[in-house]
């Protein structure tokens, strides 16, 4: 009897006590995914027995975890105030979740005190649990396509069982997609105001392709007496391309030969409940290179997004 990708749910719990189980799932814990994939991995050791004759020998299985990706829509909640139902996500990805309420809800990266998901993988039929899962997650807006957030997680082997789970996306809203009449736009030089979570002045540019990689390391840690994924480094990196008149260009590559830092800001959306914004106030523009749009000149760029006074390198908002 054949079992069908298509029919696969991913579910999602905050845990409150690391490694653990939180019980209770429900079709509301269901995260809307696209381009998912499961990987059970162990860790061998081949006992490499000699004999009198030749052939191989069985391996044990020194440690066993679980890697889960997917994608994700980017959208607001529906409320200015209430977290999107991706927020979960990331906080499992090394961000702190602040709700200012009546106007938005901002995340800040963090370098301690992480928490961490459960996942229930499910695949027509059987179920894979990832436990303490943390992770990275990479953002791609590029001009006219649909905002996605991609998510990698690793956790502990919770093992698998035949089981089914439902799936109930009520918290999800259907994003706009990266256009001009979404009210959306890249800035550079702007400022951000974190009362209200807007963005102040900067300048508009003609953007095709922008990423944000958080570049977040998550390490499998194994002590007798203590199992865990653990966030142990952050980088955030990027790309870019945009359009630029020549005098632009020349200003932007001396600006980067020069080592001169801008903040940067993207802002999509305009409909209360459905805004989203991201905000860097320390980022090096490197290695351009001049990139061909259907006959048109773009410059390419990198982006190394640095922390001023910490854990600020790139702040999340939903409004």
């Amino acid at each position: 009897m054949s079992r069908l990708t298509r029919k696969t749910v991913v579910q999602a719990k905050l845990e409150t006590a690391y490694g653990t189980d939180p019980g209770g799932w429900a079709g509301s814990d269901a995260v809307k995914i696209f381009n998912a994939s499961v990987n059970l991995v162990q860790d061998e050791v081949s006992r490499d027995l000699l004999r009198p004759t030749l052939g191989a020998s069985e391996s044990l299985i020194a440690a066993r975890r679980v890697e889960i990706s997917f994608d994700v829509e980017v959208a607001g909640a529906g409320t200015s105030d209430a977290p999107p139902a991706w927020g979960k996500l990331l906080r499992a990805c090394g961000f702190a979740e602040t709700v200012v309420t009546g106007s938005h809800v901002e995340y800040t990266p963090i370098s301690d005190g992480f928490e961490s998901l459960a996942l229930r993988y499910v695949v027509d039929g059987v179920t894979h649990l990832a436990l303490g899962a943390r992770g990275t997650a990479t953002w791609t807006l590029d001009a006219y396509s649909r905002p996605i957030v991609h998510f990698e997680f690793t956790g502990l082997d919770g093992g698998s069982v035949a089981a089914s789970a439902s799936g109930s996306y009520a918290g999800w809203q259907t994003p706009n997609t990266v256009r001009p009449a979404a009210n959306s736009s890249l800035l550079i030089g702007p400022s951000y105001v974190p009362a209200s979570g807007t963005l102040s002045g900067g300048t508009a540019v003609n953007m095709r392709e922008f990423r944000i990689d958080l570049n977040a390391t998550v390490n499998h840690i194994l002590l007798l007496g203590s199992e865990r994924a653990e966030i142990t480094d952050r980088a955030v990196q990027g790309s870019l391309s945009v359009e630029l008149a020549a005098g632009d260009e020349v200003a932007w590559l001396n600006d980067i030969r020069d080592i001169a830092l801008t903040s940067l800001g993207f802002q999509h959306g305009s409909q209360a409940g459905n805004i989203v914004r991201l905000f860097a106030p320390a980022v090096q523009r490197r290695s351009p290179s001049v990139v061909d749009y259907d006959g048109t000149v773009l410059l390419g760029t990198e982006l190394t997004l640095l922390p001023q006074s910490g854990d600020d390198e790139l702040t999340v908002v939903t409004a």
